[in-house]
């Protein structure tokens, strides 16, 4: 299912804005830290397609694929299996 068809399209400036929430309030996850309620909450509504062109190799790498699902779905957002995001499909 794509987000997009749900919600209607998201214009370039949106997802500027929440890959800079994303980035401004989960940045502790990227070193181990465990999501805040805050960052769940932007977990959960940020667009798959503002944040997946983001996700290279080097960035997969980083976060740990099996760790950032489960975080993910900590939040209370599914990840559906074999899921394409960037230069990532899920398990």
């Amino acid at each position: 299912i794509n987000n997009a068809s749900v919600s209607g399209q998201t214009s370039p400036s949106q997802c500027k804005e929440e890959r800079k929430q994303l980035e401004s309030n989960c940045r502790l996850v990227m070193f181990g830290r465990q999501p805040t309620p805050q960052c769940c909450a932007i977990v959960r509504a940020t667009h798959v397609e503002c944040v997946c062109p983001y996700v290279t190799p080097k960035l997969a790498a980083l976060l740990g694929v099996n760790r950032t699902i489960k975080q993910i779905e900590g939040c209370g957002r599914t990840v559906p299996h074999n899921f394409k995001c960037g230069s990532v499909t899920t398990p």
